[in-house]
């Protein structure tokens, strides 16, 4: 069963969160009450989560109309989750250096692919970023 992190445990957290180079399963909530999920990049800076996605994507539309979320990462039989309230970072210019920001990591080993896609789909889409702190949010982490 998955614990809150003791301070040990939360530093253990902590680092599977933002060692490597991971991707998120991330758990917001439909209008119907449903949950929704789905897989995204996710970027650390410092103690925050900076999620980013195009808009009109569910999540995106979830998030901006309840900011409640769930997310998890996972390496093997070890894993951490988080459950907070997201803030919303205006679009416009943030929204596209984040995007930026998160396909040049995502694709260091292939700098053309991320150009290509910053420049061939995020610029011509509204982008939208979300910041989570993690010091303000629950978290939960399992070892076996």
């Amino acid at each position: 069963m998955a614990q809150a992190p003791t301070t040990s445990s939360r530093a253990a957290a902590l680092a599977l969160f933002s060692d490597g180079l991971r991707f998120t399963s991330l758990a917001t909530i439909n209008p119907d009450g449903s949950p929704h999920q789905t897989v995204i990049w996710y970027v650390i800076e410092g103690d925050t989560v900076v999620l980013n996605g195009a808009a009109g994507r569910v999540w995106v539309t979830n998030l901006q109309r309840d900011p409640r979320l769930s997310l998890s990462v996972e390496d093997g039989y070890r894993w951490m989750s988080v459950r907070g309230t997201i803030e919303r970072v205006d679009g416009g210019a943030i929204g596209q250096a984040d995007a930026a920001i998160s396909a040049r990591l995502y694709h260091a080993d292939e700098p053309d692919v991320a150009e290509t896609m910053i420049h061939g789909r995020f610029e011509l889409q509204e982008r939208l970023s979300f910041r989570l702190s993690l010091a303000a949010s629950k978290l939960y982490y399992h070892e076996d």
